[in-house]
């Protein structure tokens, strides 16, 4: 028996759903809810197919394997079971709540769930990029070399089940809101769905002057292609990446509130994280009950994670380009970025050199003016810090 929102709420725990205006339409979203979500998947799924993207498919063995279990875990384990888990709890917590919210207007119901679901999610995704032993669960979903529709959820299997925003579908379906959440499941599943697709349909706007001026409120409210395709990027080094930013599911309201965004219209040149180790699916989906091999790996037993600071600056000749340069102290290939900041609250910072010459620069990681040297180190070395 398949598992659905709205028709699980109904057979176990019946109480009338009071909706003011298309009933029987928003109903039957809400009693297949389920086969939409696989509707968009393969919507999308044609379009990546007719569009010739999956030709050039560059995903190997362990991609599959990794977006495949990670997808059926979510939609037929781990959702059903968080959902039965917070509406049970809050059923404990709050006995004489079942349903009081059920006179809410649909539109309202609408609104105040997604408005908190994304909201929290922001913060946990958020969050998964600044604490290493939840980023080492998120970490498979930016292993990605290339994205795709499956690439929407790519993680630990842990991962979903920690997710606030899931917890938050058995709270307020308890209070009345069932039919919200299954019709704004279907609503958020487009837009997440559609901005990890490689059928990039903001493109269509871009390439029309007269039309920028759609995509550009569009942007400010709802998370488009190149918003969140920046967000995979392996670095900022071009630009346009933005991986320590645009954390946005549904609304891109977060980001612009909480300064973590960036517009740009522009796709990254490559996706996925740098020095990847490639490590096998097991891990990627089962850590930490399964570990990873490979040397150097987060996902691995013997991994320390350790400063690689030093007093003393690095003096380099640096020809004209683009740098990235290591504020964390945890590179290995200091004083540049080799993305071990991921799990922290750091970022590099991207500079361009003009002129080749030689430079000197920060390793200590003291410095006001970094990337480059202001003998910082000094203090160090005269115990002054």
């Amino acid at each position: 028996m398949r598992f659905n929102t709205f028709v699980y709420l109904k057979s176990l725990y019946p109480f009338k759903v009071k909706i003011l205006k298309m009933e029987n339409a928003l109903t039957f979203i809400a009693d297949h809810h389920v086969a939409f979500v696989f509707g968009i998947l393969v919507f999308f799924g044609l379009m990546e197919a007719l569009f010739g993207y999956l030709s050039d498919s560059r995903r190997n063995k362990d991609d599959v394997f990794v977006e495949v279990i990670s997808t059926f875990f979510l939609l037929f384990i781990t959702k059903p079971i968080v959902f039965f888990l917070s509406f049970e709890g809050t059923k404990l917590l709050f006995p004489t709540g079942e349903g009081v919210w059920t006179g809410l207007p649909f539109w309202a119901g609408l609104i105040i769930f997604l408005l908190v679901d994304d909201f929290l999610q922001y913060w946990y995704h958020r969050s998964s990029h600044e604490y290493k032993w939840l980023w080492k669960h998120h970490r498979p979903h930016h292993t990605a070399t290339e994205m795709g529709l499956l690439v929407s959820y790519r993680e630990s299997i842990y991962f979903f089940m920690m997710m606030p925003n899931i917890w938050w579908l058995g709270i307020f379906t308890y209070f009345g809101g069932g039919i919200p959440v299954a019709v704004g499941l279907v609503l958020k599943q487009i837009v997440i769905i559609s901005s990890h697709s490689l059928a990039r349909w903001d493109v269509f706007f871009y390439k029309r002057p007269f039309l920028k001026p759609v995509i550009q409120i569009l942007e400010r409210i709802f998370i488009t292609p190149a918003f969140h395709h920046g967000h995979h990027a392996v670095s900022k080094i071009d630009a346009v990446g933005n991986p320590n930013g645009n954390f946005g599911n549904m609304f891109s309201i977060w980001d612009q509130m909480f300064g973590s965004a960036t517009f740009t219209h522009a796709f990254p040149a490559e996706y996925g994280i740098p020095n990847d180790p490639q490590d096998p699916w097991q891990a990627h989906i089962f850590y930490p009950v399964v570990t990873s091999e490979k040397p150097g790996s987060e996902l691995s037993k013997d991994f320390i994670f350790e400063k690689t600071t030093k007093t003393e600056p690095a003096i380099l000749t640096l020809k004209e380009g683009d740098y990235l340069y290591c504020t964390c102290g945890y590179s290995r290939s200091q004083p540049f970025c080799d993305g071990s900041h991921h799990g922290t609250k750091f970022q590099p910072i991207r500079f361009s050199i003009k002129k080749e010459r030689e430079y000197k620069l920060c390793r200590c990681k003291m410095c006001k003016k970094g990337p480059f040297c202001d003998d910082s180190h000094l203090k160090i070395e005269n115990g002054k810090v």
